[in-house]
């Protein structure tokens, strides 16, 4: 699904809610059947953890840690015992395999996403929110990462849920909704 709109609609706020990062105001949003209003703030996460994957517009990755460390994290707070191999592969995947051990201030802007992208593929979520994935990426890795997300949402049966303003990226999805004057409408 591929929600769109202008600058300042929404969209990440939107994101936010969905994913039970923010609390809502009003109503009530279910994530993985569970309603995130009747959740603490830990018990939101520990239904976030390996279930749940978030790429974010500013991609939050953790300057202490290597590349292949900010991977690792959520596998390792998961409890996965593979770890550091599945961490390994994703930056295979995303390209990065001779950048691993380099920290994010050591990364430009294109590769600290696609280490945000891996981390978040790392956990086979059953759904992935998506803040503007290729909005800091070139035509070719915007490309790249645009098929990556169409064979991660085959392999792993995983939800996408993605804000974007990329023509193509939205083109991918079954689903396209335009967020304008706080509601969502469906668009053919």
């Amino acid at each position: 699904m591929a929600i769109l709109g202008v600058s300042g609609s929404g969209k990440s706020t939107l994101l936010s809610l969905l994913a039970g990062l923010d609390t809502a105001s009003a109503g009530e949003i279910y994530l993985l059947g569970q309603a995130l209003s009747q959740l603490d703030e830990d018990k939101r996460a520990a239904l976030r953890l390996g279930q749940v994957g978030f790429i974010f517009q500013a991609f939050h990755l953790i300057p202490s840690l290597t590349a292949l460390e900010n991977i690792m994290l959520p596998l390792e707070l998961a409890g996965n015992q593979q770890a550091e191999s599945q961490a390994s592969n994703w930056l295979t995947r995303v390209g990065l395999a001779q950048r691993g051990h380099h920290y994010p201030h050591q990364l430009s802007g294109g590769e600290q996403q696609r280490v945000a992208i891996a981390r978040a593929f790392a956990i086979t979520p059953k759904i992935l929110f998506a803040d503007e994935p290729t909005g800091n990426l070139d035509s070719s890795n915007s490309q790249h990462i645009i098929k990556l997300l169409q064979t991660v949402n085959r392999e792993q049966n995983t939800t996408l849920v993605l804000v974007t303003h990329d023509e193509a990226l939205a083109a991918i999805c079954q689903h396209k909704w335009l967020l304008k004057d706080g509601q969502l409408h469906a668009i053919n």
